[in-house]
């Protein structure tokens, strides 16, 4: 019980330091009049060796290389002391999240960078990381998947108490991690971003992987494709084909009947338009007023019945 208090604790506790952080890099003009901690050399920041994310892709780091050349850097980069001196005599950094603004920062030829210091310790770090990454979807599925996988390995962490601390469903996060388990060949073509995270937890159903995601990368297959596939793997395609069309002939016999019916007791031309998913329509053709007459008729002396 003590664990858990613990636990959802230091949850409360990072929102809070979540909602500071984005507070503060809301109000950050990057002309001097910031919240940020400070401005620092950017030699003496250093990337976090256990930052979830691993893959930044080079045509974006480029573009935003271009922005931050024009315009800075918008959000300080969140950072915490280390224990270890940097650079000769001066103390150095560890960022905890905003690696992609620090490299794209080198790339525009910044001497300086804003950062936001904040004391924490190894798993409030890494949960701090994963949080902002995924809070903007800057992490690939295999990569969400390694951090959570991190966090259960490294502290102790259930999935139903990181589901609560990063505030997505335990079930999410057992699926998330189930991605691990996919073949290697597959966890390449999400880590490239050739397929998404809807086609990656689509692919843990599916019997053969492999196959289905070569599938999906060469025809372009939607997510709801790829599902559909794997739900139907290890069916005869062409009795499944074959059972389609029998339930569309029994479904057409039995509005044929019904129209049928109708028309013997108006006695009146009547159609109906029938759709899968249970609606329709119905149409009585007459060619005078008299006729509809009698069918208004009919449908009175049917509800007065009732």
């Amino acid at each position: 019980m003590a664990e858990e208090d613990s636990k959802k604790r230091l949850g409360r506790g990072l929102a809070a330091l979540i909602g500071e952080i984005d507070t503060q890099a809301s109000s950050w003009q990057g002309d001097g009049s910031t919240r940020a901690d400070r401005k620092i050399p950017i030699e003496y920041v250093q990337a976090n060796t256990k930052n979830p994310r691993s893959h930044f892709d080079a045509d974006e780091l480029d573009d935003l290389s271009r922005s931050i050349k024009e315009h800075g850097i918008v959000q300080p980069i969140l950072v915490r002391t280390m224990e270890s001196p940097g650079v000769g005599d001066s103390t150095s950094y560890e960022i905890i999240a905003g690696e992609r603004r620090w490299r794209a920062a080198q790339l525009a030829g910044l001497h300086e960078v804003p950062i936001i210091i904040r004391d924490v310790d190894d798993r409030q770090a890494l949960e701090l990381a994963i949080i902002e990454n995924v809070q903007r979807a800057d992490l690939n599925a295999l990569e969400e998947a390694a951090g959570y996988q991190q966090l259960i390995s490294e502290h102790d962490y259930t999935q139903a108490d990181l589901g609560k601390v990063i505030g997505k469903s335990r079930s999410h996060v057992a699926n998330t991690l189930r991605l691990m388990k996919l073949p290697e060949t597959v966890q390449a073509m999400i880590g490239a971003g050739e397929l998404s995270a809807g086609h990656a937890r689509a692919l843990i159903t599916s019997r053969d992987p492999e196959a289905l995601a070569k599938n999906i990368v060469k025809n372009g297959l939607s997510v709801r494709q790829a599902e559909s596939l794997a739900q139907n793997e290890g069916s005869d395609p062409e009795k499944a084909e074959a059972k389609k069309k029998r339930a569309a002939e029994n479904e057409n016999t039995d509005v044929k009947a019904l129209e049928q019916q109708l028309e013997d007791l108006l006695g009146l031309k009547v159609s109906i338009g029938y759709k899968p998913d249970g609606s329709g329509e119905l149409k009585i053709k007459y060619k005078t007023l008299e006729q509809l007459d009698s069918v208004c008729r009919n449908l009175q002396q049917g509800a007065a019945g009732k």
